[in-house]
């Protein structure tokens, strides 16, 4: 955990930011698998880390914001228990830890509730997100599970969404702990990416590392060379000279920060001329993508520039033609990039999207497009110093969207589709780094990660 006196000064401007009422934060419930002591790995809710820094399960923190009296909610672990965890700290323990001197069983949280409504309190609570979360809500608030959604305090959530957003230099120090692990699980990928070799052996030799390095992932790996789809869960295939292969992955660290890298690998240690060709022009849109990175811009702007720079080399391909601009404004680049080019990141690997995407990504100023491609953009709002980003590009050839817009008779203007064909069984690719925005512009977090066409082949070829 960071030291104690950090979390009691988010909860101050947390309480300070809502103004009054009572601020119900839910930990998670532990999962079980088939039964009660055999569990899924736990994973704590992002905001109750963020104010708590606890880690166990059943857990409760409810603020006071009139008084400022913070509670820890969280029965003693009885003996039996302790038979399958071993020792763990005692609830007062557990506050002290977080900066709070004062806990209280859990069957005395519904009362607390009871009493704040029935004194016209207004009960602060964000949206829920797991099945047990929305029950749980719905029966302390004594409202039916219908109500519990629309009930989130808008007040709350923009609290969160400020605070959490700009990373203090210790936050900024775990991601960069994460990424630490993952850029040694990337290199190994590298070395691993080689004729005969299954996707799952990459990815089991990707896990050796981040466990004997302490860590655990960030989110289930992206390793495929399926690479047209986005997020390919699967690692079936068994890998052959000349495939390209996607490894979109990442590590967390001790105090559950997460990082997310995206790096396209040559099977058999040298690209193709098509793909060297393409994979030269995603570095090059990449790179302008990440020096436009700066406090005051609109990501949303930068999505656009780097939607041109491809268009632009595109249309030198011949994939593409006309004014590239023109293509850009009516979406026709988004048959080869169908994503936004970038997140938030944090202790949520798309950091804060259980409070509402467009609340985090577009704040109150903004509206999402809803034009194909622009319209998956996740974060689009201004850049502000202390937030952690994804820039992560790509390029896709899908052949269900390249039928489907071709019968159609989509941006014929745009898209040379005769062009197109013998790029059907290609695949795709995407390069991602995570960056913080300075002061003055942006710096790439973590070690450097090899992505230069030289520096990938002679790995992948080691």
């Amino acid at each position: 955990m960071f030291a104690a006196d950090l979390y009691q000064q988010r909860r101050q401007r947390l309480m300070q930011a809502v103004g009054s009422g009572l601020v119900l934060l839910l930990g998670h419930q532990a999962s079980p698998i088939n039964f009660a002591e055999n569990l899924y790995p736990f994973h704590q809710d992002g905001s109750f880390l963020y104010f708590c820094g606890l880690n166990q399960p059943a857990r409760v923190l409810l603020l006071d914001v009139d008084s400022g009296r913070e509670v820890l909610f969280a029965d003693e672990t009885p003996a039996e228990a302790l038979v399958w965890t071993g020792p763990v700290p005692t609830p007062a323990e557990q506050a002290a830890r977080a900066g709070m001197d004062q806990t209280r069983p859990l069957e005395d949280l519904s009362p607390a509730i009871r009493s704040g409504k029935a004194g016209g309190r207004p009960i602060h609570y964000l949206p829920p997100y797991r099945p047990d979360q929305l029950i749980r809500l719905s029966q302390l608030l004594e409202i039916p599970l219908s109500a519990v959604a629309s009930g989130a305090s808008r007040v709350l959530i923009d609290a969160v969404v400020a605070q959490r957003s700009r990373k203090s230099p210790e936050e900024v120090a775990q991601i960069e702990a994460a990424l630490a692990v993952t850029a040694r699980m990337h290199i190994i990928a590298m070395q691993h990416s080689r004729p005969g070799v299954s996707e799952q052996e990459v990815v089991g030799a990707m896990a050796g590392v981040m466990t004997s390095m302490g860590a655990r992932p960030a989110f289930a790996p992206i390793y495929s060379v399926r690479g047209e789809i986005l997020h390919n869960p699967t690692h079936t295939h068994r890998m052959i000279r000349g495939d390209l292969t996607v490894n979109d992955s990442g590590a967390e660290s001790c105090l559950h920060y997460a990082s997310d890298i995206t790096r396209s690998l040559p099977v058999g240690g040298r690209f193709s001329m098509r793909q060297k060709e393409l994979y030269t022009l995603l570095l090059q849109v990449q790179q302008a993508a990440i020096d436009a990175v700066a406090p005051g811009t609109e990501y949303r702007q930068v999505h656009q520039l780097a939607s041109l720079r491809l268009a632009e080399g595109l249309r030198q391909i011949g994939l593409l033609k006309g004014n590239p601009q023109e293509a850009v404004a009516a979406g026709a680049h988004a048959l080869f990039f169908p994503h936004g080019l970038g997140h938030m990141l944090g202790l949520d690997v798309h950091d804060m999207e259980s409070l509402g995407e467009d609340r985090v990504g577009y704040g109150s100023q903004m509206q999402r497009s809803t034009q194909f491609g622009l319209r998956s953009l996740r974060l689009a709002r201004r850049l502000e110093p202390g937030f952690v980003i994804t820039v992560e590009p790509g390029i896709y050839f899908i052949p269900a969207l390249m039928d489907q817009w071709r019968t159609q008779g989509l941006h014929t203007h745009f898209v040379d589709y005769q062009r197109l064909e013998p790029y059907r069984g290609f695949g795709g690719m995407r390069l991602e780094d995570d960056l913080l925005v300075t002061e003055s512009g942006r710096r790439i977090l973590g070690p450097p990660i090899p992505k230069t066409v030289a520096e990938v082949e002679a790995l992948c070829s080691a």
